[in-house]
């Protein structure tokens, strides 16, 4: 753990005080800034910080938890970590993804090059994975007072908003994943008329994810984590139980399915 810091941000104000926030994807590059800024949040009283990692260094008030999104029982086992440790938690962020790895596994630029190993690999984090942690994770969510579920996703998810093509496996993949969003956002109003189920889309950020592909991004449009993570988390504090089911971007825009 590292020495106990200020507090200097009202983030997540609108979930009250002395909260409990789960990040799943606590060592990846948003994730881990999820993690400090929440930690410098007067309202957040407990953060979870969940990885494949497990005992990372983290700040003062967070607790480091083993999680791998490819094995259902390790999230069953993160989840009762969780609940043994708090009565419930008030907000959950899955800040997880993969687009690229070190095993060939790159983004299709034709239809020719699609591949059955390949697509199987990027569904189970970008689509499965989440959707096992809200099977496991939502029934630790209050049931009495503001809470959510927020899932970063991307905007070349969108099927309308494709026009260029290429990247099979991560479009369709997010596509799949903003379909069980607005899926769980009916199930959850029904247990809690208070609650917020949203993708976000953190733009563009200077992470392992994005290194290869950011030579055309446009000056100002390649934000670090830390901002990306601040303007997930005002958007996310804006929204409602209207905005349940939808996707948003880092600058709050709703976007297209």
């Amino acid at each position: 753990m590292l020495s106990e810091a200020p507090k200097k941000n009202l983030l997540l104000q609108s979930f009250g005080d002395s909260i409990n926030v789960a990040v799943i994807g606590a060592n990846g590059g948003i994730g881990q800034a999820l993690v400090e800024q929440l930690s410098s949040s007067y309202c957040v009283e407990n953060i979870f910080s969940l990885s494949r990692k497990g005992n990372h260094d983290q700040p003062f008030n967070s607790k480091s938890i083993y999680i791998d999104l490819e094995d259902e029982t390790s999230i069953a086992n993160a989840a009762s970590v969780i609940g043994k440790t708090v009565h419930e938690l008030d907000v959950v962020c899955v800040a997880t993804g993969i687009l690229h790895s070190h095993n060939n596994l790159l983004p299709e630029k034709s239809w020719k090059t699609l591949d059955c190993g390949s697509m199987e690999a990027i569904f189970r984090i970008n689509t499965i994975g989440p959707a096992l942690v809200a099977k496991h994770f939502l029934p630790l969510l209050s049931v009495k007072k503001r809470s959510a579920l927020a899932i970063l996703t991307a905007k070349v998810g969108s099927i309308s908003d494709n026009f260029l093509g290429g990247w099979y496996s991560y479009r369709a993949s997010k596509a799949a994943l903003n379909m069980i969003i607005r899926t769980l956002s009916i199930e959850m109003a029904r247990r809690n008329a208070d609650t917020v189920c949203v993708g976000l889309h953190p733009g563009t950020v200077d992470t392992h994810l994005s290194k290869p592909y950011q030579r055309g991004v446009e000056p100002g449009k390649l934000f670090s984590t830390t901002k990306s993570a601040g303007y997930l988390l005002e958007v996310l504090d804006s929204l409602s139980p209207n905005n349940s089911g939808f996707i948003y971007s880092w600058d709050g825009v709703e976007l297209p399915y």
